[in-house]
């Protein structure tokens, strides 16, 4: 599948979001449960981050160019922050609706109705959020996982809620319709400050993922067995689907530059095979030139 092909899910994203956002807003008018508003203010978030996403989601997949000539794909890190902002947005308005009834409980209305659109929304959102999950894991789309994300918080969202319905039905107790969308609230806080973490580390160039450096080291160390060669100054940034790798190659003195250029190209080969998806920046050096063992740091001040 093509980067390109990955915006389908963003807005079968949208269009759970505008479903859910219809039938929890019926399901609170049938039933004035402060939880089903809380679920369908969270709901219209979601809808606001989807759109958010598919724009993003449409400049990281844009070509390279001359003022981005590494590619856009950072910008996926921009949907997540901002989703991971909604989402504490969300759970802030959902904590502040459910205090105010916390003072002032009213009876809910026609529970059985408002549980069995509740039940509905929640099954679309659970559906649809695990496919984004999967398919931004996938595709290393940032994108895509935190629109799945947001809507397993929405998830657990309508649970809680359902859960909080139910029981007052049970025992009366109005109380506790604002009470569980409180815990709801601060439950999904969680979501929204790792979303934040996420999208701040792929911003400041996080390294790929440990299995994939030990692949990559995998192969270079082969080299070094089978070819007489040395490494170094080895390193790697992970920038949306995007992988970057860096670093040296040492090769005896004697050999020619056509020699030292067709390693270069297997090994380029044989990473990219091992890791798709990879941008491979190779430098070669001399085994006998003694600037080769100082050129390791990444910023060489005073050479």
């Amino acid at each position: 599948m093509t980067r390109e092909n990955l915006t389908k899910f963003a807005w079968l994203a949208i269009f759970a979001a505008v479903v859910t956002i219809a039938l929890k807003t019926a399901a609170y008018f049938l039933t004035g449960s402060i939880g089903l508003l809380s679920d369908a203010l969270e709901s219209l978030i979601n809808l606001a981050a989807a759109i958010v996403a598919l724009l993003l989601l449409k400049t990281a997949v844009a070509p390279p160019d001359d003022e981005h000539a590494y590619g856009h794909d950072k910008a996926e890190y921009f949907s997540g922050a901002i989703e991971g902002t909604l989402i504490l947005i969300a759970a802030v308005a959902i904590g502040w609706a459910a205090i105010q009834k916390l003072f002032a409980p009213q009876p809910l209305e026609q529970i059985g109705v408002g549980l069995l659109i509740t039940a509905i929304a929640t099954v679309i959102n659970l559906v649809v959020g695990q496919i984004l999950i999967r398919k931004g894991r996938e595709h290393h789309s940032v994108t895509l996982e935190a629109d799945g994300k947001h809507l397993m918080t929405d998830v657990w969202t309508s649970v809680g809620v359902g859960v909080a319905i139910f029981a007052v039905s049970v025992t009366g107790w109005l109380v506790l319709d604002p009470i569980i969308a409180l815990v709801v609230a601060a439950n999904i806080k969680r979501t929204g400050f790792y979303l934040l973490k996420r999208s701040s580390q792929g911003l400041m160039d996080v390294a790929v993922s440990d299995d994939e450096q030990k692949s990559i080291r995998h192969i270079l160390d082969g080299y070094v067995k089978d070819e007489n060669i040395e490494y170094h100054a080895f390193r790697t940034r992970q920038s949306g689907i995007r992988k970057f790798v860096a670093v040296h190659i040492l090769v005896p003195g004697a050999w020619t530059v056509h020699q030292g250029h067709q390693l270069l190209d297997r090994i380029e080969a044989d990473i990219r095979r091992a890791v798709p998806n990879t941008v491979i920046f190779t430098h070669l050096e001399s085994l006998d030139d003694p600037a080769s063992w100082r050129d390791i740091e990444l910023d060489r001040f005073g050479d």
